[in-house]
C-alpha cells in the first residue's frame, strides 16, 4: 500500500485530472440553421409546453443559478457552503441549490441532510459515466431512494458526466419519468442574433441547443412533450463566441492572459451578467466541482483570491435589484407558473422552512441534532458511508443498487422511505411516520427584506481578489454537525484513485 503522504500529494492532481476538462466548451455548439428549429407558442403554451425562446415567459428577473456535480462528501459541502451559507434572497431564505450527485465516494446521509436542508438532489449516474445506459442512471435513482432517503418523486433533474449525452439518453429520461435534464450548452452570447441562450423549454418540438454537438438531435427531433430541457449558460471573455467558460470558469485562462488570472475572470463573469441582465434576464450558472474550492479536503489548497472572487461575483450580483439565487428546480417550477417580480416571494418553490421535529426526539431523519447516535455506518473497505436506512450487505452497485441490508445480530432492519411521508418525519428504525397529517407541518422562514434588500444581508466576505480569503465554519445543518467519515477514508480513496489512473496509463499505453 502507498504511504499515506504520497497518496495525499497524488489526491489533487488526480481529482484535478479526473474533472478539469468535465464541462468545458470550446466554441458555438449550435446554430439557428443546425437547429431547424419550428414551435407555435398558440399550440405550446405553459405549463406544460414551452417554446425555445430568448424572450422571459412572465417578468423581467435576475437568477444566478448554483449547481455542483459529483460525489457528496463534507468537503464538497462546505466548499459550496462558503459562497451561499452567509448569504440570503431578497425573501429572507438562505439560497439553494441542485446537486448533481454520483454515487461513488458518496457519504449518503449527507445527501439526506442536504436535501432536508431544502437543496434539490438530482442524478449523475452512479458511476460517472458520460453517454449513460439505463442502468447507470435508475440505479442512482434507486440507491437514493433507498439509502439517502431521497423521495422518487423529488429526483426531477438530471445531468451527464462530462456533459455527454445522445438522444437516446434524452429518451431514457423521459421513459424513467425525470422532468428535465441540463447538460447541453447555451455557447454563443445573449448579444449575439443567432443565440441560444434560450430559457428552459420542454422538447415538443426537439432540441434547440447542442445541435453541432449530438447527433440526430434537433430539427425537430426527438419528440419528448412536457419533458425540459434546462440550456447550461456560459460566460464569455473578451474573445465573444470564440471565448466561452461553462463549468468551473475559475480554472479556465481568460483571452490575453497566458496564466489563470482572477481579475480577468471576475472582468467577464460580470460582463456577461450584466449582458444576461440587460436584456431578456436568462438566468446565468456558477456550474462547480466542489472538489476545486475545498478548504477541507486533504492536499486540496484552493487559491484564496479564487475563493474571494467567487464571493465578490455573488456580492455583487445580489447588489442589482431583483437578483436571486436559486437552484435549476427553483427557476423551473416559476418558469412553469411565472408571476410578476413583486410577487416572486410568493412562489412556493422560492420559499424556505424548516420540519416541525421537537429538537429532543431521537429519529434518523437528516437533521443532525435529531439522527445524532442513530446513523449506521457501512465500514467497506473500499470506500465507508453512513445512512440512516440500514447498511446493505455489500456496496451498491450498477448491478445491485439496492442490496439486501446487513442487518445485525439480535438486531432488526431499517424501514425504507414509504411513499406516503416526508423524509424528515420518516422514522426508519421504527417504522413510522411521525407526522400522519396529509400536509406535515414545517415552519415558514421566509420573511421578504425587501426587492433589494438581499445585500444588506448577505455576502460582504468577498471584497477585492487580491485579499485574504475569510474563514468559513464547516456546514452545519440545522441544529445539528455534519458526519464525516472516520480516519483512513482518505487513504482508501487514494489508492483507489491512484489504481484508476494506473489502470488509464496502461491502457493508453503509457506504461
Amino acid at each position: 500500500m502507498l504511504p499515506r503522504a504520497l497518496l495525499l500529494s497524488l489526491l489533487p492532481s488526480l481529482a484535478l485530472f479526473a474533472w478539469a476538462q468535465d464541462g468545458s466548451v470550446t466554441g458555438a455548439t449550435s446554430s439557428a440553421a443546425a437547429a431547424g428549429y419550428s414551435c407555435d407558442p398558440t399550440k405550446c403554451k405553459l405549463p406544460t409546453c414551452n417554446c425555445a425562446s430568448t424572450s422571459p415567459p412572465g417578468g423581467l428577473n435576475g437568477f444566478v443559478v448554483f449547481t455542483a456535480d459529483d460525489a457528496v462528501q463534507s468537503y464538497t459541502i462546505d466548499a459550496v457552503n462558503q459562497f451561499l451559507a452567509h448569504r440570503q434572497n431578497p425573501n429572507g431564505c438562505v439560497p439553494r441549490m441542485t446537486y448533481y450527485t454520483s454515487l461513488n465516494y458518496t457519504n449518503y446521509t449527507l445527501v439526506t441532510d442536504w436535501f432536508v436542508a431544502g437543496n434539490e438532489i438530482a442524478d449523475h449516474t452512479m458511476t460517472h459515466v458520460g453517454t449513460p445506459p439505463a442502468d447507470e442512471i435508475n440505479g442512482n435513482l434507486i440507491a437514493l431512494n433507498a439509502l439517502a432517503g431521497i423521495p422518487l418523486k423529488s429526483i426531477i433533474g438530471f445531468r451527464a458526466p462530462f456533459l455527454e449525452y445522445s438522444v437516446d439518453t434524452l429518451k431514457l429520461l423521459y421513459a424513467a419519468g425525470f422532468t428535465y435534464e441540463s447538460s447541453s450548452a447555451s455557447a454563443i452570447p445573449v448579444t449575439d442574433p443567432g443565440t441560444d441562450a434560450f430559457w428552459p423549454y420542454t422538447l415538443d418540438n426537439g432540441m434547440a441547443n447542442d445541435c453541432l454537438e449530438v447527433n440526430n438531435s434537433c430539427k425537430g427531433q426527438p419528440v419528448l412533450p412536457g419533458f425540459w430541457e434546462f440550456p447550461m449558460y456560459a460566460f464569455f471573455d473578451s474573445a465573444g463566441a470564440a471565448g466561452p467558460h461553462l463549468m468551473d470558469p475559475w480554472l479556465d485562462i481568460a483571452a490575453g492572459n497566458t496564466a489563470i488570472n482572477d481579475s480577468a475572470t471576475l472582468e467577464y463573469m460580470k460582463n456577461t451578467f450584466t449582458a444576461h441582465y440587460n436584456g431578456n434576464r436568462q438566468p446565468i450558472g456558477l456550474y462547480t466541482h466542489p472538489v476545486h474550492l475545498s478548504t477541507t479536503y486533504p492536499g486540496v489548497n484552493p487559491s484564496n483570491s479564487t475563493i474571494n472572487m467567487i464571493n465578490e461575483f455573488l456580492d455583487w450580483a445580489q447588489e442589482q435589484q431583483d437578483v436571486w439565487i436559486v437552484s435549476n428546480e427553483q427557476i423551473l417550477a416559476w418558469v412553469q407558473n411565472p408571476v410578476p417580480v413583486s410577487q416572486l416571494d410568493t412562489v412556493t418553490a422560492l420559499q424556505c422552512s424548516t420540519p416541525q421535529v421537537p429538537a429532543t426526539q431521537k429519529i434518523c431523519n437528516g437533521i443532525p441534532g435529531n439522527e445524532n447516535g442513530l446513523l449506521e455506518l457501512c465500514d467497506f473497505p473500499d470506500f465507508p458511508f453512513f445512512t440512516c436506512y440500514g447498511c446493505p450487505q455489500v456496496e451498491p452497485t450498477v448491478d445491485e443498487p439496492n442490496p439486501p441490508q446487513n442487518v445485525p445480530s439480535g438486531g432488526q432492519a431499517r424501514f425504507r422511505l414509504p411513499t406516503n411521508c416526508s423524509t424528515p418525519f420518516w422514522d426508519p428504525v421504527a417504522g413510522n411516520c411521525i407526522c400522519s397529517s396529509s400536509n406535515c407541518a414545517f415552519t415558514d422562514n421566509a420573511r421578504p427584506i425587501g426587492p433589494n434588500g438581499a445585500n444588506l444581508t448577505g455576502g460582504g466576505t468577498g471584497g477585492s481578489a487580491a485579499a485574504s480569503a475569510s474563514t468559513t465554519a464547516a456546514y452545519v445543518p440545522f441544529n445539528g454537525r455534519g458526519f464525516a467519515l472516520p480516519p483512513g477514508v482518505w487513504a482508501a480513496t487514494g489508492v483507489a484513485a491512484v489504481g484508476a489512473f494506473v489502470g488509464m496509463w496502461g491502457v493508453w499505453g503509457f506504461l
